[in-house]
């Protein structure tokens, strides 16, 4: 946990809002459970100690340590710098298997990205969509993690897809308007292409790749397909590959 990331409903007494000649905000609070545990346990802090806290979808800051016990640990607060810059990228991911999309969640939440969507395909198999890895309460928390990982407080925005069809025809065309749509596909003609600078729209498919009809349509909506090479790669392996070649 390099961040302690921080909720509204955690404040005890209330962030004094930026001022134009003040750009920072104070406050205080408290906190049990698993971040006491891993402050308690990792950190070994004690009063007086300071640890980098970030309020979510706000700013980052220092948490002075002014209790810590096996009942709470409390801090006073101050918010003075904003969060790194979203990586310019959309990632449409066809569901992968529940450990799997765990471990994806975490590492692209951690390089930056902040709008997901999760899409089913051919070769998803149909009971991925029953997991418990995608209830709200579960699908935070490897959100969670990858933010305190990167030091980040933007919230991503997930979003579900059950049906190819109406999302390629329906939505897709206004999710990639403005930016350079990608599929990766291991049988495509065209390597992937390396530091691009402007906005991007990645599509990724389930093990196995999308079927041929999926290409179809997805290049039919003005998608480009790109491969990584010869070497056939596991989703968790392949996104951040794609993510450092692209950016």
């Amino acid at each position: 946990m390099n961040l302690i990331l921080l909720h509204p409903e955690d404040f005890i007494e209330p962030v004094t809002p930026a001022s134009a000649a003040q750009a920072k905000g104070t406050g205080r609070v408290r906190l049990t459970g698993r971040r006491l545990d891993h402050v308690r346990e990792i950190h070994r802090a004690e009063v007086g100690d300071r640890l980098c806290v970030g309020l979510v979808d706000d700013r980052i800051g220092e948490g002075r340590v002014t209790r810590i016990d096996s009942g709470a640990l409390e801090m006073e607060v101050e918010l003075d710098r904003h969060p790194p810059e979203p990586l310019p990228l959309t990632l449409v991911l066809a569901l992968p298997r529940p450990l799997v999309l765990k471990r994806v969640l975490l590492s692209v939440v951690s390089l930056g990205v902040k709008r997901i969507v999760l899409l089913n395909a051919k070769r998803v198999e149909r009971s991925f969509w029953n997991s418990k890895v995608l209830r709200e309460g579960e699908l935070s928390k490897p959100l969670t993690l990858g933010l305190e990982q990167a030091r980040d407080t933007r919230w991503p925005e997930v979003s579900l897809r059950t049906r190819f069809k109406p999302f390629v025809e329906d939505e897709l065309p206004e999710i990639i308007a403005g930016t350079r749509p990608i599929v990766a596909h291991p049988e495509a003609a065209s390597d992937c292409p390396r530091q691009l600078k402007g906005p991007v729209t990645l599509i990724v498919g389930p093990e196995g790749g999308f079927v041929p009809y999926e290409i179809e349509k997805l290049e039919a909506c003005g998608c480009e397909s790109v491969h990584l090479g010869e070497r056939i790669l596991r989703v968790e392996t392949a996104i951040p590959v794609l993510l450092a070649r692209l950016f």
